[in-house]
Formats: structure tokens, C-alpha cells, sequence
């Protein structure tokens, strides 16, 4: 046999040995890795699907079927506050009489000019203050005490002294200045000015935007000014039903409402970042199929 040919069969013989060895080699690897990315895929929609445990709200409440029925917290209305701005209406069937008494609501400006409509770097005040000693006072009526009081009492109690000197006087007290502060981990953090003087804790959170997935929904801490100057903390707790009749469900002006971070910070870039894990183990898992066919 020529030794040409006798090489090129051996060189062949072992081509023949070498596919044998790598071949089943070659099939482990891909298979190992096949199932590691099926098994980090099936993972990242297990946690996934466990993760929202951690930003539920009311969990304690059953999805279906047998709803428990939660009994609502008693309103008490808030009381008048030193400092609180009021916005106080007087009226009767000659608007242009009581137009005196009512001109402290008009939005006034640093300048002292009266304002159709303020921009957002004018100073603005429009309302009765409530002074150190409990009083407000009105053109024409004078000082009225109002600290204490509801908005109703209120209401009535300028009644009694607007009836002197209009007849048939009614008489409108709202807050002009009913603020919740509303910090942390929320999606839009400010100080709010709120429509009425009902408002929730709910309505606070819903306000700012709801809470961001930093934000610990177990551990929300309310701190209430009292009478005397001094502030009382609340914690409550968004993932149980009873928040709902809780005594602190209803907030009060100038509350603070701040949403503790997790420490665990991962947790919610988790959401964000396991999308993307698994579309990539999908692709991955596509890639390494059509090369073991091709091979």
C-alpha cells in the first residue's frame, strides 16, 4: 500500500475517534446548559410571581368567595387649630352687602394687589388666619373665637354674630389650608393642600402617587401634630384589612405620612431586571437548540 494513502486512512481513522470522543461531549455541555437556563428561567417567574407578596395591599382579604366584611373607621371631624387659614363666606340675598366681609378671601400677593389668576412664583394668601389666641377676624363682625371648633361649630358660631348684621345670613367655613405632607418612598413626595377636610390615608397615598416598590407597605409611620406643639407617631399597616377601621384612618392637618425604604433595595429592581433575564434565557435557550441540531 502506498504510504500516502496509507496515512491518509490513518488520519481519517483518527478523525473517526476523535468525533466519537467529542461528540458526546458536546452533547453533555449543551444539554447542561439547556437545562441551567430552563432551570434560571422557571426561577426568575417563581420569585416573580412571589415578589408581589411584598407590595399587595389588604392581603388578609380573599381574592373571591368568602369576602369578610371590614367595619369602617368613625370620622371625627378635625378640629381648628392656631394658624389654620379658613376660608370663611358670609351671604345673603344682597351678595354686594356681605361683599365686605368676604373680601379676605380674595388671593392676594406679596405686593398687596389683588390676583384673577397667580403664577406659580407669587406669593399667595387668601383666607381668615387663625391667631395665637383662637380668633379670627372679619370685616364688620369683628373677632370671632374659632379654636376648638369643627367647621361647623364654627359655621354657626359667626352665624349667631353675622345675623346682627345681615338678614337671613349664611355662612360658609372651610380650611383653605388643610395640608398633608405625604414623604418617602412615593412616587410624586410633596405637601398637599386637600379639596375637603375628609381624607384618608388611602386618599394621601393615592394623592402622591401610590408607594414605589422601595417602599415598606407593613411599617407606614403617621406623625400627628397635636394641640400643644408637641407630634405623636403612628405606624400602620397597608397589608392588613383593619388599616381600614383603624382610629389614625382618617388624617388630620399638617399629618406627615412617610413610607419607609426596604433595606433590601434588589428587591425592587427585581421587577425591572427579570423580564430581561428571561427573554435573554429564551434566546439563549433557541441558540444553543439550533446549534446542536446543526451539529
Amino acid at each position: 500500500m502506498p504510504k500516502k494513502v496509507y496515512i491518509l486512512q490513518r488520519f481519517k481513522t483518527y478523525t473517526f475517534k476523535a468525533n466519537d470522543i467529542l461528540n458526546p461531549m458536546r452533547k453533555h455541555f449543551l444539554l447542561g446548559t439547556f437545562l441551567f437556563i430552563f432551570v434560571l428561567t422557571f426561577s426568575t417567574f417563581f420569585f416573580s410571581c412571589n415578589s408581589t407578596k411584598k407590595i399587595k395591599y389588604f392581603q388578609d382579604l380573599a381574592d373571591s368567595g368568602s369576602l369578610k366584611t371590614v367595619v369602617s373607621a368613625e370620622y371625627k371631624a378635625p378640629v381648628i387649630q392656631v394658624d389654620d387659614i379658613l376660608t370663611i363666606v358670609v351671604s345673603n340675598a344682597d351678595p354686594l352687602s356681605t361683599a365686605a366681609v368676604n373680601v379676605g378671601n380674595i388671593p392676594v400677593s406679596s405686593t398687596g394687589m389683588a390676583l384673577n389668576a397667580p403664577s406659580l412664583n407669587q406669593q399667595v394668601s387668601s383666607g381668615y388666619l387663625v391667631d395665637k389666641d383662637g380668633f379670627v377676624e372679619l370685616p364688620i363682625l369683628g373677632k370671632i373665637k374659632v379654636l376648638g371648633y369643627t367647621t361647623s361649630e364654627a359655621k354657626e358660631a359667626i352665624r349667631v354674630v353675622a345675623l346682627k348684621y345681615y338678614k337671613d345670613a349664611v355662612v360658609i367655613v372651610r380650611y383653605a389650608n388643610f395640608k398633608i405632607s405625604v414623604t418617602g418612598e412615593v412616587a410624586k413626595p410633596g405637601v398637599y393642600v386637600m379639596p375637603n377636610e375628609k381624607v384618608s390615608i388611602i386618599d394621601a397615598i393615592a394623592i402622591a402617587g401610590d408607594l414605589t416598590i422601595f417602599g415598606k407597605r407593613e411599617n407606614v409611620l403617621l406623625i400627628r401634630e397635636n394641640s400643644d406643639g408637641t407630634k405623636t407617631p403612628y405606624r400602620i399597616n397597608l397589608k392588613k384589612s383593619d388599616v381600614l377601621s383603624n382610629s389614625n384612618y382618617y388624617l388630620r392637618q399638617n399629618d406627615i405620612v412617610y413610607v419607609e425604604p426596604r433595606k433590601a433595595k434588589s428587591d425592587a429592581t427585581d421587577a425591572s431586571q427579570q423580564k430581561y433575564v428571561t427573554i435573554a434565557g429564551a434566546l439563549l435557550s433557541i441558540i444553543l437548540v439550533l446549534a446542536y441540531r446543526v451539529k
